[in-house]
């Protein structure tokens, strides 16, 4: 697949498989196409080349089909108003109720487990415009569920969330694949988060692969150094996963060298 902007080829002949059933994370700098991918795998931008959900090309899905089958959490969506946090989840069964058909007989039980899944259920009567953004985050993550999909994708889930909200969603994520063996693809910028939940990683530098495989395969201190441009450190742990550091240049200055004393910047008394 490639995605241009325009005249700008902002994705390269990418080839991706999302591990069925599994979690791939796709990792990589600021502007190495990520997002453009991940909105490239579900119509939301034009791509050229082919996109294919279980051998089939999603361009000959109705938009009502591929709906009951992929949905994504992005990056930013609108703040309703005058809406409870349960009245927003229950828009993620929207392609479950047809054209003209106003019942869903499983979209009370899809709507309290959704809710049940993201830590809801307090919230549920609260008006979304009363919420925190880590809190409004968990309620789109509710939604996509509600939609219960085959396939869901993430695009940076964890923005806003404090840390044990993190912790609690990247929890939720591995569940999700291992539990209800859901096919997720998930765009993260914290890579011990990647190595910690990923059973699949994808490397992207300026639009293109640079390696995809397990995390020791793909995470090393080389090939992460490289790509990132700064020195990084890849140790594993004890638990299986592993431990990433970038070193920053401190006062020894970009390569490592200390600064002469002459060229130091005089400290105030």
């Amino acid at each position: 697949m490639s995605v241009s902007y325009g005249a700008q080829r902002v994705v390269h002949g990418v080839d991706v498989e999302l591990v069925p059933g599994g979690v791939t994370a796709l990792i990589g700098p600021n502007g190495s196409g990520k997002t453009t991918l991940l909105r490239g795998m579900c119509r939301l931008v034009d791509a050229d080349g082919e996109v294919a959900l279980d051998d089939v090309d999603i361009s000959s899905f109705s938009p009502r089909s591929f709906a009951k089958r992929l949905t994504i959490l992005a990056q930013q969506r609108p703040t309703p108003t005058g809406l409870t946090v349960a009245e927003v989840v229950e828009l993620g069964r929207h392609p479950h109720r047809g054209r003209f058909r106003r019942t869903d007989p499983g979209g009370t039980a899809a709507v309290d487990g959704a809710l049940a899944l993201a830590g809801l259920e307090e919230l549920m009567h609260r008006p979304v415009s009363e919420l925190s953004g880590g809190q409004l985050q968990r309620v789109w993550l509710a939604t996509c569920l509600a939609q219960q999909t085959d396939v869901l994708l993430l695009d940076e889930p964890t923005t806003f969330l404090d840390l044990r909200h993190q912790m609690s969603l990247l929890d939720l994520i591995r569940d999700l694949a291992d539990v209800h063996r859901l096919t997720v693809g998930v765009v993260l910028h914290d890579l011990e988060q990647a190595a910690d939940i990923a059973d699949h990683v994808v490397l992207l530098q300026e639009g293109a692969v640079v390696a995809a495989g397990p995390p020791p395969q793909v995470m090393t201190s080389e090939l992460l150094s490289q790509v990132y441009g700064v020195p990084i450190h890849v140790a594993p742990l004890p638990d299986g996963g592993l431990a990433v550091r970038a070193q920053r240049a401190g006062r020894r200055g970009r390569a490592g060298i200390d600064v002469p004393a002459a060229q130091r910047l005089p400290i105030p008394a």
